[in-house]
């Protein structure tokens, strides 16, 4: 480099050689995010009010149980699903991000763009609100994932059989704000303080007092949701490229958009239903996983599901390692780290235009 370049043809320069590197080969990548994982849901289980030694934890883990009964208690009943649940939760959350920012081609979408998030959010405020959360464990997942799947549908009959990015996101938009008035409107009529708590408390997200029975609730309907937004891959890669492109490759829009919505949705809605609502995991992730993958949606899928699970587990550690008297939610953890990073997207894309 010369001197007599500007700052302007440096900054270019710099640009260029940047756009220039090679992304991670897709199996070292894999690998690092798998044990990262893996660090992270044993840093998760040692964490807590009391912290445990890593080589009892591991211990305890290889051979499933230690013969105490309160290590055991506190190691494979409390944090372990705990830990695991965080896993479950982020996957579904940072591949349905992914997914929703390919489908819509826009890196501002995240899952609640379509109102999947709030639908399954009133779901569960509604079986609060009434007094059934308590008759069963499975019902407060069960009305979560009805509201998930109303709110697909919905959006389906708004936008119509060959609906535009545009007017998927406005009756999502629509939707998601219908469903969080009326989540408004219970919490504002319910007449018992307690309840009004619990959905407060449900609705910044946590994952604390969770079990294996949880975990068992959620994990079907996140594995089949990832299990139809993985097969959408090679279809939002032809989607990038435009519609008319895709539709000339083959692709059925219409299939590719029922399917992933649809796979959203039950990731969604059921880790919604388990965790409260958890914000901003589904816009980061992607923005994070894409220059290390490139810019293909096919591998940002299992990345970001990775990545995302990672976050979680991390951002729940946060809340259990924090200097405070109670335990943080969640959710405004990831409410703090997310809402600098979306404004910072607001920026870097206002600057793009010009």
């Amino acid at each position: 480099m010369t001197a007599a370049q500007t700052p302007a043809a440096q900054t270019t320069a710099a640009q260029t050689a940047a756009a220039r590197r090679e992304p991670p080969p897709p199996a070292l990548l894999a690998a690092a995010l798998v044990a990262l994982l893996v660090l992270s849901l044993l840093a998760s289980i040692i964490t807590g009010y009391v912290d445990l030694p890593a080589g009892t934890v591991l211990g305890t883990l290889l051979a499933g149980g230690s013969g105490d009964a309160a290590l055991d208690l506190v190691v494979l009943e409390i944090r372990l699903p705990r830990a695991l649940l965080g896993a479950t939760v982020g996957g579904a959350l940072g591949a349905a991000g992914a997914a929703m920012q390919g489908l819509l081609r826009n890196p501002l979408a995240d899952p609640g763009i379509i109102g999947v998030s709030q639908c399954a959010a009133l779901g569960a405020v509604a079986t609060i609100y009434f007094g059934l959360a308590g008759a069963s464990v499975w019902l407060l997942p069960a009305a979560g994932m009805a509201g998930a799947m109303l709110a697909a549908i919905a959006m389906q009959v708004l936008a119509g059989r060959d609906a535009s990015v545009l007017t998927v996101i406005l009756a999502g938009v629509a939707i998601g704000s219908i469903a969080w008035s009326l989540t408004s409107l219970a919490m504002n009529l319910s007449p018992n303080v307690w309840a009004v708590r619990e959905i407060v408390f449900w609705l910044l997200g946590s994952l604390k007092d969770r079990s294996n029975t949880e975990i068992l609730a959620a994990a079907p309907f996140v594995a089949a949701g990832l299990a139809l937004i993985f097969s959408c891959g090679r279809g939002l890669e032809a989607l990038a490229l435009g519609e008319e492109t895709a539709a000339s490759l083959g692709v059925n829009l219409n299939a590719l958009k029922a399917r992933a919505i649809l796979g959203v949705a039950l990731a969604v809605g059921a880790a919604v239903s388990i965790a409260g609502s958890i914000a901003f995991v589904g816009l980061m992730v992607p923005h994070v996983m894409r220059p290390l993958v490139g810019q293909r949606p096919q591998p940002l899928l299992w990345a970001s599901a990775l990545a995302g699970a990672i976050l979680v587990v991390a951002a729940d550690i946060v809340t259990r390692a924090a200097p405070t008297n109670q335990e943080l939610n969640l959710g405004v953890i990831t409410a703090l780290l997310g809402a600098p990073f979306f404004l910072t997207l607001i920026l870097r894309s206002r600057r793009s235009v010009r």
